[in-house]
């Protein structure tokens, strides 16, 4: 929940329902894919952890709290990257309401109990924009087949059944794999 797993996991499901496919490509592959995409995104935050934190704490450099610290820091930087302020200054005001602390005065200042949930549903938003994104083609190519398949009388054969040949061969004509999965990693840097 504080990487990037969210946006991809949405985005890849997003595809998968625009194409019209119900099983295919499979959870399980779209869910590695996602996975893998995480690990290579965030293979910097992960090496610096493992560094700056992990390493030190077991060659007993560094106390547990101190190594806590060192690689929280590194994704709490990863986090603010991303995070809506919007987000952000909904889940500090719900925090500040519930108990009475005080609000963060700046982002650096923020508590993971406020970065956490803030991150995430900036994530899920996010995943929806580009959700968005790649199913209006497929919804074109479905309403155009539909059109078409109304206006010659084809009442009994289902628009989809027709639509679904020339939305794979649209997304393989585009090299759709190729253009999402750069695009989607490129969104983070």
């Amino acid at each position: 929940m504080v990487t990037n797993f969210t946006r991809f996991a949405v985005a890849l499901s997003f595809l998968r329902s625009g194409l019209g496919l119900q099983t295919t490509p499979a959870n399980l592959i779209l869910i590695l894919l996602a996975l893998f995409m995480t690990f290579y995104v965030m293979a910097p935050t992960f090496d610096r952890s493992w560094h700056d934190g992990v390493e030190p704490l077991m060659q007993n450099e560094i106390t547990e709290e101190e190594a806590y610290t060192r690689i929280t820091q590194l994704f709490r930087e990863f986090m603010l990257g991303q995070v809506r302020e919007r987000d952000l200054v909904l889940f500090d005001d719900l925090a500040s309401n519930r108990v009475t602390d005080k609000p963060a005065s700046s982002p650096e200042e923020v508590e993971l109990r406020v970065l956490i949930p803030a991150f995430m549903i900036s994530e899920l938003r996010r995943g929806f924009e580009i959700g968005f994104l790649i199913v209006l083609p497929f919804l074109m190519i479905d309403m155009i087949v539909a059109i078409i398949t109304m206006s010659m009388g084809i009442m009994m054969l289902p628009p989809t059944v027709i639509s679904l040949p020339f939305k794979a061969l649209f997304f393989i004509l585009i090299d759709g794999w190729n253009l999402l999965i750069g695009n989607l990693v490129r969104s983070f840097f």
